[in-house]
């Protein structure tokens, strides 16, 4: 019973220094201050807008591209063949 301090303080030495080590490192000291942070967040936006942006458009040209292909479903080909001939006034 008498050794249970010591591991209790050994363990919170070891706490310590993880703590210390993890402060030590880049990605925890980007929140040190609010500019930075504001900055971080800003640039996590615009990657996450461009990407959904990025994404949707890809996702939306192979919907309507398979969509074409349908032709044997009256409503949705006649949609899809509408859209792609708008696409293809587009360019």
């Amino acid at each position: 019973m008498n050794n249970e301090p010591d591991d209790e303080c050994s363990e919170i030495a070891a706490l310590r220094k993880e703590l210390a080590r993890l402060n030590s490192q880049r990605f925890f000291r980007i929140y040190t201050s609010l500019p930075r942070l504001v900055g971080f967040s800003f640039a996590r936006g615009l990657a996450f807008g461009l990407g959904s942006v990025i994404g949707a458009t890809i996702l939306v040209s192979f919907l309507a591209l398979f969509l074409t292909r349908i032709d044997f479903i009256p409503i949705i080909g006649t949609w899809a063949r509408e859209i792609a001939e708008q696409m293809e006034a587009a360019k």
